[in-house]
């Protein structure tokens, strides 16, 4: 029996509220220029070397100091090794009167099944046996190499506009960096068109990396040179030579502590697709477009 005031055809056209359908709909979208490419993999290579062979020099006298001396007796940081009460060599990183026992990591590792007091491990350093002149040769080489590699970037980037999208948010977008900040704690990233462009933490990020720390890095490389501080006299920038080579090396762990961050997120966030987009240029985009059949169709509505 028909209910009155129900329409026959009401009840066969009634689906399940909870039924959808999930169209997932990949575009290619053409993200990084040859010359963004090619720049990112040989500053990659560059800033390898060095690491390693800066660890090399740093090695070589593994202590650090602010101004134009080196007060032997009381570094800001030191990477040595000593003797425990019972006689046991073991690993330590002093910074200031504060003792870390890094046995096996720093100080202190195992090269070739003995244990060696130096403050990087072998494995980290270019060369592996401790060589300050052949380290020296491998750092000055790449370090020209990479400030060519960055002067083609730059250059690029501006003629191109490329940089200017790339580092510089729009001022809607600094509105949303805390946002931005919470979605990457939670693992959320920005799908459809939105992933087509870097979000405001991303390019504020490449922003500090590429305008103070890589300059601020190669500057007081820079003022470690005798020969080239007679030319200008960039110690004084930084309260004397000892200063800017302790900032060197702060600006080198964060570079590093950069460099993590953003490999971990290129794995989680689709490393298969970022890999193909830093190589070949081309990145998919998938936008997921959700259908409701289960909404109820009223024959009456027509007309």
């Amino acid at each position: 029996m028909i209910e009155a005031g129900v329409h026959p055809l009401a009840a066969s056209t009634t689906r399940r509220s909870d039924e959808r359908i999930d169209t997932v709909r990949r575009r290619w979208h053409f993200r990084h220029p040859l010359v963004i490419r090619a720049a990112h993999w040989i500053n990659l290579a560059c800033l390898a070397v060095l690491l390693m062979s800066g660890l090399q020099i740093f090695n070589a006298h593994p202590a650090l100091y602010w101004g134009s001396a080196s007060t032997f007796d009381a570094p800001l940081l030191a990477i040595t090794n000593d003797e425990t009460a019972e006689g046991a060599a073991r690993g330590i990183v002093r910074v200031g009167d504060h003792a870390i026992d890094t046995t096996g990591w720093l100080g202190l590792s195992t090269a070739q099944g003995q244990s060696t007091g130096r403050a990087f491990p072998a494995w980290i350093t270019l060369p592996a046996n401790q060589d300050l002149a052949t380290g020296r040769r491998w750092h000055f080489l790449f370090a020209w190499a990479f400030v060519i590699n960055g002067l083609i970037y730059l250059i690029y980037g501006i003629e191109s506009g490329q940089l200017r999208r790339r580092i510089v948010p729009r001022r809607d977008e600094v509105r949303h960096l805390g946002a931005s900040i919470r979605e990457h704690l939670t693992l959320t990233f920005p799908k459809g068109d939105e992933a087509k462009r870097y979000n405001v933490l991303q390019t504020l990020t490449y922003l500090v990396v590429i305008v103070l720390l890589l300059p601020m890095m190669l500057l007081t490389g820079l003022a470690m040179s005798p020969g080239f501080n007679a030319v200008l006299p960039l110690p004084t920038l930084f309260g004397g030579r000892q200063s800017a080579r302790t900032i060197h090396f702060i600006v080198t762990n964060l570079l590093v502590l950069f460099t993590l961050v953003h490999v971990a997120l290129v794995l989680v966030s689709g490393a298969w697709n970022n890999m193909r987009g830093m190589v070949t240029g081309w990145f998919v985009i998938e936008t997921t477009r959700t259908s409701d059949p289960g909404k109820t169709f009223d024959p009456g509505t027509i007309r």
